[in-house]
């Protein structure tokens, strides 16, 4: 009821012998990177920093047909993509990136795939996954730079 008062209240322009409600607050101020965003942003860094392979080469990952992800990555959407469709492909690469753990990424990721793809990929993946790859594997991003 308090809802449907405030509503005939504000419709009336107060005057039906209700408060009006008061305005909301401004926004707050964008503010700089505190200490504690900075440790939280290295600590995110770090989550994928503990899932990279040791080196590209460990990915042996398939190049075509469907590949099935288990539900620890692909717990939002689609849970099958086809390899050999552009979009679902570079979709696979983009959820294994920021959802798969170190162990699924021999298995899904394929070395040759990834180098290719890297250049619009580096484009749909967060910024903290982008430079963790990039600063481990500096052959990503000279293809990137090579692509530019």
């Amino acid at each position: 009821m308090p809802l449907a008062r405030d509503a005939v209240s504000q419709a009336s322009g107060g005057h039906n012998g209700l408060k009006p409600s008061s305005p909301q607050p401004p926004a707050p101020a964008p503010r700089d990177v505190s200490d504690a965003d900075a440790e939280d942003l290295a600590l995110y860094g770090e989550k994928f920093r503990r899932r990279l392979p040791a080196s590209l080469n460990e990915l042996h990952g398939p190049t075509h047909g469907v590949v099935d992800l288990p539900l620890h990555m692909a717990w939002s959407g689609m849970t099958s993509y086809d390899l050999d469709t552009p979009r679902q492909r570079m979709s696979l690469y983009r959820t294994i990136l920021h959802e798969g753990l170190r162990e699924d990424l021999p298995r899904y990721l394929n070395h040759d795939l990834l180098l290719e793809l890297w250049p619009a990929l580096r484009t749909l993946v967060g910024r903290t996954v982008r430079t963790v790859w990039e600063d481990a594997f500096p052959q990503l991003a000279s293809r990137a730079r090579a692509a530019a």
